[in-house]
């Protein structure tokens, strides 16, 4: 079996665990299985042009942490970009319902992103996904000690 060792920079990555961490306690307390049933995920499929590209993670990086921070119904907004082609974006998210993403669309925080990278994104496209493995979610957030 592989060991992996993974290098977290500053503070701010941490701040971010513990945060995850005390959801995942909070999350596993207080839902119940139907709760978890409700969940909206997807994963959202993004290519910036190059020449946005810095501008673009900036924005986006400060909107995911304000959704997670801000909402309840935020779960996660977790964005990744392609090792070999920094351009290609993903983003995990994950709603406690529709509601909480239709109330998610009217934040200030995601007005700002959509309308300040408008122009940035040379495609977009939001896959709806399915869990299949629900119960492990708290446990997928307690491991990120």
């Amino acid at each position: 079996m592989q060991k992996y060792i993974i290098k977290f920079q500053p503070q701010k990555v941490q701040i971010v665990f513990l945060f995850l961490i005390s959801f995942a306690m909070i999350f596993s307390s207080h839902t119940s299985s139907a709760q978890q049933k409700d969940m909206m995920i997807r994963i959202a499929e993004i290519e910036i042009f190059p020449e946005s590209l810095e501008e673009y993670k900036a924005i986006l990086k400060e909107e995911s942490g304000a959704s997670v921070k801000l909402e309840a119904g935020v779960v996660s907004i977790l964005p990744m970009f392609q090792k070999e082609n920094p351009t290609l974006i993903k983003i995990l998210e994950i709603y406690a319902n529709r509601e909480a993403y239709e109330a998610h669309l009217k934040t200030p925080h995601f007005l700002h992103y959509k309308t300040s990278t408008l122009k940035m994104v040379k495609s977009l496209k939001l896959i709806e996904m399915n869990a299949l493995d629900l119960e492990a979610l708290p446990a997928i957030f307690l491991k990120m000690k």
